[in-house]
């Protein structure tokens, strides 16, 4: 019932709007209108004080569309009685005499009074602030998207998570593009106002002395009371709502409501309120000053200088750290030990990059890099060991390092105070040029007060801890082979017997042992294949290696087959499995080529015919990422080993997938489109020989 009376009293009172502008309306249901009005409009005020966001009053700009719809019908309705009937209801009338109080002029004074400050402050400060927010939120959004996909990217949040964030997003900029023209009803209403009021004031002094024979006094008196009555009831109101409208457009989002977080922001400093309680109390003692008044409201404002200084002392102790216990001499046999440890994945950073982990001063690496160990455990089936992060004088100012196993792999910068404003034209910003770490952009560390600068020039900004987690995360996905240890596996292998004991049973170590699974699972991940589907690999593992004669790749191409749809599908982008193949010729010579060896089978080609097929595979990848696709090289089974070996040196980026493996899904599978053709001929023009 009560959804029901939700949904029709929306509909029902603007076709009641409506209605209130043609059919006259009786003064007693006039009052009861004009109290109405003024209810729902300290109800909104009030509403947008407690929102901690703008969002979170979404339906505030069709709100305020439809009480101004309301005041400016019961303006036409009271000006219907007050021209007509000479009276307008009980509370037009109130209003009236409570402002005049006897005195004409001093009513009318009052009454411009309220409009100026309705009009000319309130009503355009806000229309201005509406206006810019939209501005400024429309140009904030590919910045506030790119921060998403880095978070979501970092392993900080789910998709779910990332939808609901882009939806926010969007609601946000079509928030402030409906303010910005909401405010717009509100001035219009302003004006409306004005001249409604000009309207009663003259042709009620018209009607009075034409019409109804007063005498010019007292039609003066009479209209002029209930001209200013109904000025007041509508602008009351109006002023109300256009208040509402300045708190919403200026409020930036926050943890608290407007009084707990005003409360909060001016009691934090201490000085300042010494300082104003001082002032006040010199003012007092000042001859010919009230003494009263500035004594009671210095004492006031010392005291909540006391109090706001307990509270910062009571908040730094709970903030300080109990010691920790002495840990082992350092050369003690412990000490020594630990110095000696080796961390598997290591994050070293300058001394003045130490604020991306102190969680006091802002920074939120070490949850970064959880949610990344979170995603790669996800995507690709590895435990990510525990990144230890640390500071080193040995680094440069304002860069870090990333080590895998002590042996540096990465290396990055992130300025303090400073942004990434990635983009073709950045000349025209202040900073230091760069190149993105991981895709090789160029970019620009510009001041991290100028980021809104640069997001209204379409540049897209990234901060600091956001660089650092993606070329984290790079690294992780690149390296993945030599992250998964012994230990791991054998953790791996325990967490598949807990569900499918059988499989497990029958692999390890009856079959295989566990350093053979191992180099299984490294040649896996080495080659980007996701290692989560255990018991299916395991599987293929014991047929395969059965016969006690397999090596290494006739194992991992057992475990790829068993894989081949969720291979061909983490390749597909939009049901297409875009394909790089070779000739059939060369294919053919390939084949006879193949030539075993201690590390695995190999291609035996002439070097300058191995350079030109590097050459136009190179090529073909190129053109085809030009047109923003990511395509696979196949071939035949027993060449995908040895031709990976071959252009994996120089194209390390490029899968290479068996027949089987692109077409493995059947008619589920993802549609496969032919890019490009490698024919390895080297006097064919470079046209010819992609096959484009």
């Amino acid at each position: 019932m009560g959804s029901r009376v939700s949904r029709l009293g929306v509909p029902v009172g603007v076709v009641g709007i409506v209605l209130l502008l043609v059919v006259p309306v009786p003064a007693p249901l006039l009052d009861l209108l004009i109290a109405a009005n003024i209810t729902a409009a300290l109800v909104v005020l009030l509403t947008a004080m407690y929102v901690r966001r703008p969002l979170d009053f979404s339906i505030f700009p069709a709100l305020l569309l439809v009480l101004t719809l309301f005041r400016l019908g019961l303006n036409v309705a009271s000006t219907r009685l007050v021209l007509g009937d000479a009276h307008a209801g009980k509370v037009i009338q109130a209003f009236g005499e409570f402002v005049i109080s006897g005195s004409l002029v001093i009513g009318l004074v009052i009454f411009l009074i309220l409009v100026i400050i309705q009009f000319v402050v309130i009503t355009n400060g806000a229309g201005r602030v509406a206006e810019v927010g939209a501005r400024f939120t429309l140009d904030a959004m590919p910045g506030k998207q790119m921060a998403i996909d880095a978070d979501l990217n970092a392993g900080l949040i789910d998709e779910d998570t990332a939808r609901q964030r882009r939806a926010d997003v969007t609601a946000e900029a079509d928030f402030y593009g409906a303010m910005d023209g909401g405010s717009k009803f509100v001035k219009g209403d302003a004006i409306a106002g004005i001249i409604i009021t000009v309207v009663n004031l003259a042709g009620g002094f018209v009607i009075g002395m034409v019409q109804k024979g007063m005498p010019a006094g007292e039609a003066l008196q009479t209209y002029s009371l209930l001209t200013v009555g109904d000025g007041l009831v509508s602008q009351i109101p109006a002023l109300l709502l256009s208040v509402a409208t300045g708190l919403i457009v200026t409020r930036a989002t926050t943890q608290g409501d407007m009084g707990t977080d005003a409360a909060a922001q001016l009691l934090q400093h201490r000085p300042a309120l010494l300082i104003a309680g001082g002032g006040l109390i010199v003012i007092a003692i000042i001859p010919g000053m009230p003494k009263l008044p500035f004594m009671l409201l210095g004492a006031a404002v010392l005291l909540a200088a006391q109090r706001a200084g307990k509270a910062q002392k009571a908040a730094a102790a709970e903030e300080a750290m109990p010691a920790l216990p002495a840990g082992p001499a350092a050369d003690s046999p412990e000490g020594l030990l630990q110095q000696m440890r080796v961390d598997p994945l290591e994050v070293v950073l300058a001394p003045d990059l130490v604020d991306l982990v102190d969680t006091g001063a802002g920074g939120d690496l070490l949850d970064r890099v959880r949610g990344l160990r979170r995603k790669t455990a996800l995507e690709l089936g590895l435990v990510v060991p525990p990144v230890r992060t640390r500071d080193s004088i040995d680094l440069p100012t304002s860069s870090y390092a990333i080590r895998i196993s002590g042996v540096e792999v990465g290396r990055g910068q992130a300025p303090p105070g400073r942004v990434l404003a990635l983009g073709d034209d950045l000349d025209h910003l202040p900073g230091t040029p760069t190149s993105e770490p991981v895709f090789g952009l160029a970019g620009r560390w510009v001041p991290a007060e100028l980021q809104h600068q640069a997001e209204m020039t379409g540049a897209t900004v990234v901060d600091r801890a956001s660089v650092l987690v993606t070329h984290l995360a790079e690294v992780v996905r690149t390296h993945a082979a030599r992250l998964l240890s012994r230990e791991d596996v054998r953790a791996l292998v325990d967490a598949v017997k807990a569900d499918d004991p059988a499989v497990v049973e029958e692999l390890v170590p009856g079959v295989m042992t566990l350093g053979e699974v191992q180099r299984v699972l490294r040649a896996l991940l080495d080659e980007g294949v996701a290692i989560r589907d255990l018991p299916r690999i395991f599987e293929a593992l014991s047929l395969r290696g059965r016969g006690g004669a397999a090596d290494l790749d006739a194992l991992v191409d057992a475990a790829r087959a068993a894989l081949g749809p969720a291979i061909a599908a983490a390749c597909a982008r939009d049901g297409v499995l875009r394909v790089i193949t070779l000739d059939p010729l060369l294919e053919h010579q390939m084949a006879e080529s193949v030539r075993p060896g201690e590390e695995g089978a190999t291609l035996s080609l002439d070097p300058r015919r191995a350079e030109v097929v590097v050459e136009q595979v190179d090529a073909a990848l190129r053109q085809a990422e030009d047109l923003g696709w990511s395509p696979v090289l196949v071939c035949a089974p027993v060449l995908r080993a040895p031709l990976r070996r071959l252009v994996g040196l120089a194209v390390p980026r490029l899968p290479v997938l068996s027949y089987s493996e692109a077409g493995g899904g059947g008619s589920s599978g993802p549609r496969i489109e032919t890019v490009g053709t490698v024919t390895g001929a080297a006097a064919v023009p470079a046209a010819q020989a992609l096959g484009v």
